[in-house]
């Protein structure tokens, strides 16, 4: 297909932009379809709805990334008899390669090209990330509220009959030492668990400065292969080209920690696999918390297991505290992952089916002459 140059009036009456410059510009998914629904142009953004690279996608047909039973079909079926734009909202997208993502969509013939479409896409939730992120730091919110309560009403009376049990337990026979030692354990096991919590009441802005993610990843990686992933297959899709994330480096190695480690204990012991993916997007803007300002967020990081995902009635709690499915868990890893990456500004969403459960993180970039 042809690129034609856009001849811009005005001041900048002598620029000439390439097509494709303002293609990837879009936050919409663009796709350009031929008679036969081969793919013959796409745009950066569509690239990451399909995971995968212009280079490859163009020259396939739709059909080969979608299921044949998807209603996109039908949409374009009816332009190209009709010569009709045609938009549709709520358009459920199910696949391997997309996830279940509901997406408002629009078809448009190309007038010069017999029988050739532009499928524009734009991803309904977008508009709902930024709920589930208030969601999810009310969360963490309320695990703060707990920590101090926790910190103040707790600690200090299982001190004291911590310190009772050890009384007692010089003067009692023998045979009642053990009664005495269980107190001793569960009163530490309480205060154990408070201390866990008490990273929640930490208030403090973070200290925040350039990060460079694939470093914060490859440690990440190192640990997890080292231990507790290491019966597992690991693979990096990372955009060499991210700038540098701002942000803690020690906060974010916490947060891919948890998520890894998530990761490795939902994917199966034979044949698991863990993703790791770092890419660059456009348009996602969140107000920082305690600040007036609003902050890009162009940086999306992905952590991908084939497990078999997360059950649905523990989705909507997913981030709230003491929610788990394993039995020896606290429940208090995402709740502490998404008070962290709130501490950033930053967005958390979780996309889930069998064989592909997804956590995107997406974070905030070093801008010129920003160092903390």
């Amino acid at each position: 297909m042809t690129r034609k140059l856009v001849f811009l009036r005005g001041r900048h009456a002598n620029a000439q932009i390439d097509a494709s410059t303002v293609l990837n510009a879009l936050t919409a998914s663009v796709l350009v379809l031929d008679e036969d629904g081969v793919i013959q142009q796409i745009n950066a953004a569509a690239e990451q709805l399909f995971e995968s690279s212009a280079s490859h996608l163009c020259g396939l047909q739709l059909s080969e990334l979608l299921p044949p039973d998807c209603p996109l079909f039908g949409l374009i079926e009816q332009v190209r008899a009709e010569a009709v734009n045609v938009s549709e909202y709520g358009m459920v997208l199910d696949s391997p390669r997309t996830g279940n993502r509901t997406m408002n969509i629009q078809i448009s013939p190309l007038v010069e090209m017999n029988r050739w479409v532009v499928v524009s896409m734009y991803e309904q939730s977008i508009a709902l990330k930024i709920g589930h992120q208030l969601s999810h730091r009310n969360s963490a919110r309320s695990v703060t509220a707990m920590a101090a309560i926790l910190a103040h009403e707790v600690k200090n009376p299982l001190s004291g009959i911590r310190g009772a049990a050890q009384l007692l337990e010089q003067s009692c026979p023998p045979e009642d030492r053990t009664l005495t030692r269980l107190i001793c354990d569960e009163a530490d096991r309480i205060v154990g668990l408070v201390n866990r919590m008490e990273v929640f009441s930490d208030k403090r802005p973070i200290e925040r400065g350039a990060v460079n993610i694939h470093r914060v990843l490859e440690h990440v990686r190192r640990i997890a292969q080292a231990g507790f992933a290491r019966h597992l297959r690991f693979v990096e899709n990372y955009d060499p080209s991210l700038p540098a994330v701002l942000g803690n480096r020690d906060h974010l190695i916490q947060v891919f920690l948890n998520l890894v480690k998530n990761a490795a204990e939902a994917a199966p012991a034979d044949g698991g696999e863990i993703v790791l993916t770092t890419s660059f997007q456009h348009g996602v803007r969140l107000a920082v918390p305690g600040s007036d300002s609003r902050m890009h967020l162009p940086l999306v990081v992905s952590v991908q297991d084939n497990g078999d995902g997360i059950p649905d009635d523990l989705r909507p709690h997913l981030f709230d505290p003491f929610v788990t499915t394993k039995s020896t868990g606290t429940g208090l890893g995402l709740a502490l992952v998404a008070k962290i990456i709130g501490d950033h500004g930053g967005l958390i969403e979780v996309d889930s089916q069998p064989r592909r459960t997804v956590f995107r993180i997406m974070l905030p970039m070093v801008q010129n002459g920003e160092e903390a």
